[in-house]
């Protein structure tokens, strides 16, 4: 290597240090780790808390480590602790049947997720690739619909559902969102148009009709982005609230996200049982959280490529 080159290759390296330690670059880092940070210790001290004594919380109440250490809150949330332990502990001492609410939760959330997949990518392909009168106007009604909030419609669907006897019962719950929702249609609309047309004409030239195409061509092909519409139909399922608590708020329905009011029942001294609602959220986000990270990559491409369509 001659001289010259060795200086601009020396000049380069510089550079290129220069650019990793530019000003902007430490201070786009530091605002990142600050917004980690904040990020991250909500869950740390859920943890923390979880794995204290109620009783024990006000006695340190600025500790980053659990206050005298135990499981008892996840004994109480499984079922696995005696009502005296948990009074002991600063427990309420209610009975929770957890693994009950975790039935319905994952009932509740998978009979939608099914129902919305189904659907949705029947009423999405008809959008994307049937032609018939007043197609793109209906298409903007269910566009709209993306403008209403939920809270709106809730009184409706509560009146409808006792109309029809539903109410405390899981088909109650399930029912509103079982058909459709405009983003799940929009969402696949968007990946269906970016197919090619010319695999649908060259199925049919083979006499194959609109049902066979979609259900042997057109959804094998769309395994993508409808596994992403599944894992965030089931996570906001799963995470649902008001719904379930105004139709289903027996013990047999009751959902977990429901099912956390139980350890904010008062004890006798006068306080929730922190530990207790700490150790059963984390609980109830572990599905949730795992699903996430499993498929977070496949989650943020699909969302991309379907909004660049």
């Amino acid at each position: 290597m001659s001289t010259i080159e060795e200086v601009a290759f020396a000049d380069a390296e510089a550079k290129q240090r220069r650019r990793r330690m530019s000003p902007g670059r430490i201070g786009a880092w530091a605002v990142m780790v600050v917004f980690l940070i904040l990020t991250i210790f909500p869950f740390l001290w859920m943890i923390r808390t979880a794995l204290s004594t109620t009783r024990s919380l006000p006695s340190d109440p600025n500790s980053l480590l659990p206050v005298d250490f135990t499981w008892g809150a996840f004994q109480r949330v499984l079922g696995l602790g005696t009502a005296e332990q948990a009074i002991a502990e600063g427990g309420s001492g209610a009975s929770v049947n957890f693994w009950l609410y975790l039935r319905n939760s994952f009932f509740y959330a998978g009979a939608v997720t099914i129902g919305q997949i189904l659907f949705c990518s029947m009423a999405a392909y008809a959008f994307a690739r049937l032609r018939w009168p007043g197609r793109n106007l209906v298409f903007g009604v269910f566009l709209g619909a993306l403008l209403v909030p939920p809270i709106f419609t809730s009184l409706p669907n509560f009146i409808l559902i006792k109309n029809l006897g539903l109410l405390n019962t899981l088909p109650g719950m399930i029912l509103p969102a079982f058909l459709m929702t405009p983003f799940a249609i929009f969402f696949l609309r968007q990946f269906f148009l970016g197919i090619n047309r010319e695999i649908e004409e060259a199925a049919s030239i083979e006499g194959a009709g609109p049902w066979r195409i979609f259900f042997r061509i057109i959804l094998p092909m769309s395994t993508a982005p409808i596994t992403t519409l599944a894992i965030l139909t089931f996570i906001a399922t799963w995470n649902d609230y008001f719904w379930p608590l105004l139709v289903g708020n027996t013990e047999q329905t009751k959902v977990l996200t429901v099912a956390l009011g139980v350890f904010r029942s008062q004890t006798p001294a006068g306080s929730p049982d922190w530990a207790g609602l700490m150790a059963a959220t984390l609980l109830t986000a572990l599905p949730v959280l795992i699903l996430f990270f499993a498929f977070a990559r496949k989650i943020i491409d699909s969302i991309g490529y379907s909004g660049s369509k």
